[in-house]
């Protein structure tokens, strides 16, 4: 069974071929969404990117590949696997160059797809589980992420939970600054309807934790009249 946490997008116009995949990949544990043509897979994919994208090459409206073009365009490195009713190099080639991960040809199997995607989701988990072992450390301060544990000078330091999230996302992200709208957006997510107050109350509950003079901080900087950026020197 697959980690519960993947999503899979099902971009295909034959509506029986898609259903079928789908129910197949829930099957599996899997998370599924279904677009019958191109500008909703696009756009679906846009918004919520999945972790995985099984994508029809002849689609109505824009064509696989024009999606497939589309979002390595835009940064989304959802893992794709092409669809062609056509078995032609070309094509191929075309599909890998835009950056697919994998190509099959109707008709298939369920079961080879499955395969397929399960090893084409293999280099994200396991990128993940490295990250999820991996040790963040500046000034006086280690975060060990695997534990979610806090340490000042290797002495335990208490921090909540979204504290910690909204530490390692600035972490992740050294020197690039971040708006509180788009702190409150990937930290607390789009559902939440906080303010940037409250990213405000984090970040000087934070200075107090890990800056060496909270007053004059190193790490968490606030960028007047845009917002905050991570600092590790």
């Amino acid at each position: 069974m697959s980690p519960p946490e993947e999503t899979i997008l099902v971009v295909e116009d034959d509506g029986a071929l898609a259903q079928g995949i789908g129910h197949n990949l829930r099957y599996e544990g899997y998370r599924v969404r279904l677009a019958t043509d191109g500008r909703d897979g696009l756009r679906m994919a846009l918004e919520h990117p999945p972790d995985l994208i099984v994508l029809d090459v002849m689609l109505p409206g824009l064509s696989g590949f024009d999606v497939l073009r589309r979002l390595r365009a835009e940064g989304v490195d959802s893992q794709v696997i092409l669809l062609t009713a056509k078995d032609l190099e070309a094509d191929k080639v075309t599909g890998l160059e835009l950056g697919a991960d994998d190509y099959m040809t109707k008709p298939f199997g369920l079961r080879e797809l499955l395969a397929r995607v399960n090893a084409a989701l293999r280099r994200p988990r396991q990128a993940r589980a490295a990250q999820a072992n991996r040790v963040v450390s500046f000034g006086e301060i280690t975060l060990l992420v695997a534990t979610r544990q806090a340490l000042r000078a290797q002495e335990p330091l208490k921090m909540t939970a979204r504290e910690l999230d909204l530490l390692l996302f600035l972490a992740d992200h050294p020197e690039r600054t971040f708006s509180r709208s788009q702190l409150l957006e990937r930290v607390w997510g789009e559902e939440y309807e906080g303010t940037g107050r409250t990213v405000d109350n984090f970040i000087a509950r934070l200075r107090k934790k890990i800056e060496p003079d909270p007053a004059h901080p190193t790490h968490l900087q606030t960028v007047h009249g845009l917002g905050y950026r991570f600092m590790p020197r």
